[in-house]
């Protein structure tokens, strides 16, 4: 039975990995689920030269000249003359680069900005014979959040339309399968939150409350103060696509409008998301098991915190869940001692009546009945494993946290191990030795052995057919996972392992 269990949670893997990558070639449609300060340093200016090729590729714009400036932990590049934010840079996560090309472009090519102040108030003005226009992006060290006020004044002496786009990022398609499945808009329209994926176009029908653009790891989030706003998405083309916010409006002459938008860009945290809005919290989501996924995290913040090193936070997170699991596998593990113990007699059952299938299964099961033995009693425990460690996969793949983290080889937690990088790529393994999963596929070689039962004749080797290709099976589907996840099914493993031997091996009868 427990073989069986695992066939299913290989099989499961398998169609996992194969469904995400077949939709990111789909291009799916929208899904709808209803649902302490620190002490900062100043903001760094540096001005960088005008950039030419590049600049019109990414910005659009000729002459384009970037503006940095550090804010917290983080650099924010901003482009002249669309004062749009090309990037920003996480200095606490491997100097990721979130990147935006044209963050918050009012979209209008006649806009030429001119900045007025940097520093934690960067402002920029446009200015014609019929309006004027001042963006100022006010940033919060407290929180590393951002404010965005973007002021229109009517110069004119008739009426004027409000009808500009912004454009809160144009994303590059990852061709990783596997990236290009974060990559998605999150919009929140009343009680409903809608997740739209990059590759297709989409307008909101709806006033929207916030709206997000997530990756694997890190979000903008932007929530507008007034309402009347729609979300939209303009896939350019097969690699980029542009998101952002449509507004229609009109301003009298003599009069301004005031557009304000509360702004996060950063890791996709919970714990920082709904700290600062709870109901953006609902931009994160794990799957099936999402509620698991999230408890899961916050069990692995809290080892963390303690221990200051996330593999080892990993390793106590799998002797949590294998104590708390631990009377239910306690009695997976005496079932299967008491089915070693009646294997002499179903031998022997089998022998007087393997002409006869129907008689067979018949006295096995009046054996059962006779002996108060249950073949199934063991499959609870591995049927709880199952939702806990997809839960787990989903929150590992996806925990910002992770990224960089190293312990003892391994340099990132996030990617796999990575022991040896080798010239060139090799069929299966790539590029990259990873010896982790190799060591769990030895680890669950034994516990297959452990936790066998004595057989002959056919079942005897189809058990050991089984014995190897287990192992080789699961040490494939998770050759290129990340680390950390490779690190709790391996601890996971070795904990039974060791607690099959012994009850195996023990001289009493339990």
């Amino acid at each position: 039975m427990e073989r069986r269990l695992l066939l299913a949670l290989a099989l499961s893997l398998l169609v996992v990995l194969g469904w995400s990558g077949m939709m990111a070639k789909l291009h799916p449609i929208a899904k709808q689920d209803v649902t302490a300060e620190k002490s900062i340093p100043p903001p760094v200016l540096n001005r960088s030269l005008p950039v030419t090729n590049n600049a019109i590729g990414e910005i659009g714009v000729q002459d384009t000249v970037f503006e940095n400036v550090a804010f917290g932990n983080q650099e924010i590049v901003f482009a002249l003359p669309s004062a749009a934010i090309k990037e920003v840079v996480f200095k606490d996560y491997l100097k990721h680069q979130f990147i935006l090309r044209q963050g918050f472009l009012l979209k209008d090519s006649s806009f030429k900005f001119k900045v007025e102040k940097l520093g934690l108030e960067p402002t920029f003005t446009y200015r014609d014979q019929d309006k004027e226009i001042i963006k100022r992006f006010i940033l919060d060290n407290s929180n590393n959040t951002i404010s965005l006020e973007i002021i229109i004044k009517n110069l004119s002496h008739a009426a004027i339309d409000i009808n500009y786009p912004l454009v809160l990022g144009t994303i590059e398609l990852s061709s990783d399968q596997l990236e290009s499945r974060f990559q998605e808009v999150v919009l929140s329209q009343g009680k409903k939150i809608l997740r739209i994926n990059l590759r297709r176009n989409f307008s909101s029908t709806e006033n929207l409350k916030f709206m997000a653009i997530t990756d694997r790891y890190f979000c903008l989030v932007v929530q507008p103060e007034l309402t009347g706003f729609r979300g939209f998405i303009n896939k350019i083309n097969n690699k980029t696509a542009e998101a952002g916010l449509e507004y229609q409006g009109k301003i009298m002459p003599g009069e301004e409008q005031r557009l304000n938008f509360s702004i996060y860009i950063g890791p996709e945290k919970l714990s920082i998301l709904e700290s600062i809005n709870p109901e953006w919290g609902a931009i994160i989501n794990y799957g099936t098991f999402d509620y698991i996924s999230k408890l899961l995290l916050k069990l692995l913040s809290f080892f963390q915190s303690k221990v200051n090193n996330w593999g080892v936070a990993i390793i106590l997170l799998s002797l949590a869940i294998y104590l708390i699991l631990f009377p239910l596998s306690l009695k997976q593990m005496h079932s299967m001692k008491r089915m070693q113990e009646l294997q002499p007699k179903i031998e022997k059952i089998r022998q007087i009546y393997k002409d006869n299938p129907q008689k067979l299964n018949k006295e096995i099961m009046e054996l059962y009945k006779k002996e108060k033995a249950n073949p199934f009693s063991g499959c609870l425990p591995m049927l709880l494993q199952i939702p806990i460690f997809f839960a787990l996969y989903q929150s590992l793949m996806r925990s910002v946290d992770l990224k960089g983290a190293d312990f003892l080889w391994i340099k990132d937690l996030s990617q796999p191990d990575r022991l040896i990088m080798l010239g060139q790529s090799l069929p299966i393994i790539g590029k990259e030795i990873n010896i982790l999963p190799v060591l769990m596929a030895i680890m669950m070689f034994f516990q297959q052995k452990f936790s066998s039962m004595p057989t002959a004749g056919s079942s005897q080797e189809q058990q050991r057919l089984m014995m190897i290709l287990f192992p080789i099976l699961f040490g494939f589907i998770f050759y290129h996972m990340p680390s950390g996840l490779v690190l709790y099914w391996f601890i996971n493993t070795l904990l039974m392992s060791i607690y099959q031997f012994k009850i195996k091996f023990s001289k009493t009868s339990l």
